[in-house]
């Protein structure tokens, strides 16, 4: 389920950069692959741009605009998708869904977008950055491995070959005492190579980040904007349990007392006359005095499950496994406790996706892993089942969607046709 704002943008959840240094294989692919990728999307699309800007006094130029605008972003994909890849950065989408309407429309709403630009801008600034990126790559790489190959190369070479040493000034062949030194400074550099290349496309991930991700201006819009829908969200599912709990108690437990209560006063008249008659009124009458019992305790945990206060997530998520109709592995790392609200909201959706797994699933396993990084306490139920769940609006996991929201947390879903379906949920523990 994607929050919407008051405009009726949808939002993009602020999440926070994953960056992690590059391997140095993946590095090295994408330097010296980068410039070969960037130039026939540079070339086409300044041609394209230029034609459409040259033509857009007449109708043809509008066209080949928005075709261009479609590439800038389509061009922007492909390299976030690439760097979240091959340089281990995840680059956040900076668009902003716009509303429904013509194609002229849509159009426009693009091209009045900064990020749009900030493609753009990306792009052209990509080539040049790639083509001293390659020739820096290419230099290191090729003098370091062919300065420590020359004592072999020297050794395979006869000895009248005439074959000299770059830089050398003396007469002669060159012998295998010639070539240590440069060796030895090969050596070096491919030191030197591979400290720098991960450096280097770390700098290249962070020219992308900066220009193919949200500012933080925008990050902040989207970020308050999405408190607002969340709290929105949260509200409704608060009236929509306390109806709930209204529901469950005339209906249940409510008839359940009224029912006692009756029976209690029929058993008073039969008091005097008529012992048999008056003590089955008080089995049935102790029999709906537990029957009322155990529903209020059924709706009390519904509200808040005691073990979850007494013991912790591991035990209440433990016993929740237990009673799942498939056999569920459970492991659970949450240190420090995290607060009360965090812990119902976690115990709810593990609930109510184990209920989906033994009802609607078809599945023959599951696991929960539930883990705390720092502020946050990350949430994934996963089974092998048939797939297909959806966050559809009035079900029951988008109702597990505003449960999370009302403490800001998100909730996704990935289950396609086959499965297996992947719940995951990130949940602060500060808000």
């Amino acid at each position: 389920m994607v929050p919407t704002g008051r405009n009726g943008h949808a939002l993009s959840v602020p999440r926070t950069p994953r960056t992690r240094k590059p391997s140095l294989g993946g590095a090295l692919a994408y330097l010296l692959l980068a410039l070969f990728n960037g130039l026939p999307w540079f070339l086409v699309l300044l041609v394209l741009t230029v034609a459409g800007l040259g033509l857009s006094v007449v109708w043809i130029g509008i066209p080949i605009l928005m075709l261009t605008t479609t590439g800038w972003r389509g061009a922007a994909r492909m390299e976030r998708r690439w760097i979240r890849r091959s340089l281990r950065t995840e680059i956040a989408n900076p668009y902003r869904s716009l509303r429904e309407g013509s194609v002229f429309r849509r159009w426009r709403g693009k091209m009045v977008e900064p990020a749009t630009w900030r493609d753009f801008g990306y792009l052209v600034l990509r080539l040049p950055l790639c083509i001293a990126e390659f020739a820096l790559t290419i230099a290191l790489w090729s003098y370091s491995l062919f300065f420590i190959a020359l004592p072999i190369i020297v050794a395979l070479l006869p000895t009248d070959s005439g074959f000299s040493v770059p830089f050398m000034h003396h007469a002669g062949s060159a012998t295998e005492s010639d070539t240590l030194p440069y060796a030895i400074v090969g050596l070096a550099g491919l030191l030197l190579a591979i400290v720098a290349t991960p450096r280097l496309a770390q700098f290249q991930a962070w020219v992308a980040s900066l220009l193919l991700g949200p500012t933080r201006s925008s990050e902040l819009v989207a970020k308050a904007e999405h408190l607002q829908a969340s709290r929105a969200r949260g509200v409704d599912a608060a009236e929509a349990e306390r109806r709930r709990i209204e529901r469950d108690l005339h209906d249940g437990a409510q008839q359940r007392l009224i029912a006692l209560a009756m029976t209690l006063g029929r058993a008073k008249n039969k008091l005097d006359t008529d012992p048999d008659a008056l003590r089955e009124l008080l089995d049935e009458a102790h029999t709906d005095a537990k029957l009322a019992v155990a529903e209020l305790r059924d709706l009390a945990r519904g509200i808040y499950p005691a073990v979850l206060g007494d013991r912790g997530l591991d035990a209440a998520l433990s016993a929740l496994a237990q009673r799942c109709a498939v056999p569920v592995d459970v492991l659970v790392e949450v240190d420090p406790r995290p607060p009360t609200a965090v812990e119902s909201t976690a115990y709810f959706i593990v609930a109510e996706a184990l209920t989906n797994v033994s009802k609607h699933a078809r599945a023959e396993h599951a696991r929960i892993w539930l883990r705390r990084t720092g502020e946050q306490v990350l949430l994934t139920v996963a089974d092998d089942g048939q797939g297909g769940a959806e966050l559809r609006p009035g079900g029951g996991l988008a109702g597990l969607a505003d449960r999370a929201a009302t403490i800001d947390g998100v909730l996704t879903v990935s289950s396609p046709p086959g499965g297996p379906t992947v719940l995951r949920a990130e949940l602060p523990c500060v808000w």
